[in-house]
């Protein structure tokens, strides 16, 4: 039987961001998305995930999925048969950077959940064209759905974040890297060197996404996690192993 897959939604996102994978991979897979809502930090959010996901999985994670992917990455390689980063970064938020989370804190606390979350997604973080305010309506939607203090957690978790180059370097399952053209929150330039880190990891452009390329390009992202889901172990090493 084929391998069951786990996606991770990002910042304040929930099973509609894959909604179109969902449909197609489906077909053949088991496929599970897990929730990132709990914890104030991603070390925590990541243990419990390891409670309840299967014994070995693939892993998909976009935006802060993704920093939580490498997070059960570092914690648990064995476990992880596959690994897909999806327009995401791994570095750490620098004491500048992270001031940045303040103003969207403040604006949730008081309330304001879609003015946090607009200032965390702008529309510039988009591939331009008509499809833009479509997509930034379902993520205004789902951030309504998770409220405010879900947001307060998960802007506190990616502000305490680590640096996960090292474990980028010491990944030894088949790797996709996946970025759209016009992210300009996690631009290419990351992903080229998320997959020099990993050597041996694919690295897809997608020139019609920014950074929700899942709903933005859902067909050219759905192809690509299939020959992802296709790809031999590097060097011929058993996959999941370090």
């Amino acid at each position: 039987m084929a391998e069951a897959v786990v996606f991770l939604p990002g910042m304040m996102c929930d099973a509609r961001l894959y909604a179109p994978q969902l449909a197609d991979l489906s077909r053949d897979h088991a496929v599970t998305v897990a929730p990132i809502t709990q914890g104030e930090r991603v070390e925590e959010i990541a243990s419990g995930l390891l409670d309840v996901l299967p014994g070995r999985f693939a892993l998909a994670g976009l935006s802060m999925g993704g920093i939580v992917a490498m997070e059960l990455l570092r914690r648990a390689p064995d476990r992880i048969t596959r690994l897909a980063l999806m327009d995401t970064n791994a570095l750490a938020e620098t004491p500048q950077s992270a001031a940045h989370y303040e103003p969207p804190i403040i604006a949730a606390r008081a309330g304001r959940v879609d003015e946090a979350v607009m200032q965390m997604v702008r529309p510039e973080v988009l591939a331009p064209g008509p499809g833009r305010m479509q997509v930034l309506a379902l993520v205004r939607q789902m951030a309504a759905d998770l409220g405010a203090e879900v947001f307060v957690r998960q802007a506190r978790a990616l502000q305490r974040r680590r640096d996960y180059q090292a474990e980028l370097r010491r990944c030894k399952v088949p790797t996709l890297v996946l970025c759209g053209a016009h992210d300009a929150l996690t631009p290419v330039k990351r992903h080229r060197f998320m997959a020099e880190l990993i050597g041996h990891a694919r690295l897809d452009i997608l020139d019609d996404a920014g950074h929700l390329p899942t709903i933005e390009a859902p067909e050219a992202t759905t192809s690509a996690l299939r020959d992802w889901l296709e790809m031999p172990a590097p060097g011929g090493a058993a996959e999941g192993r370090p």
